[in-house]
Formats: C-alpha cells, sequence, structure tokens
C-alpha cells in the first residue's frame, strides 16, 4: 500500500482535473460522481486485500 505521494509533478494537475469534474453538479451528483470513479479504480486495481487494506486505511485517517 502507497500512502506517500506518488503522483510527484502530475498531483496539482490531477487535483484541478477532479475538481473540473465536480463543476456544476449537485452534491448528489458529486457524490455519484466520487462513487462512481472510486468503483472503477477499485475494478482497476482488482486486487481484494488491497482495496480492503486501502478502504481501512482510509478510515482510520479520516477518523484522526
Amino acid at each position: 500500500m502507497i500512502l506517500d505521494d506518488n503522483l510527484g509533478s502530475q498531483g496539482d494537475s490531477l487535483y484541478a482535473q477532479l475538481m473540473q469534474a465536480h463543476e456544476g453538479l449537485s452534491t448528489a451528483q458529486s457524490h455519484a460522481l466520487n462513487a462512481r470513479l472510486v468503483l472503477m479504480m477499485m475494478n482497476e486495481i482488482g486486487n481484494a486485500d488491497i482495496i480492503t487494506a486501502l478502504l481501512k486505511e482510509a478510515r482510520n485517517i479520516s477518523s484522526d
């Protein structure tokens, strides 16, 4: 599991693209976009053990 910055100089551009994808969406539409994106990334990862570990880690980080 990679928790350190792995995007380098592309990180800011990718973040801007993510924010642009949400422009003009309602809160519900924005949440739906995030859900679809997460499911697509999970499919791309394709490893249930890694996905489970990432979900647990994300939950731990958000509760700090």
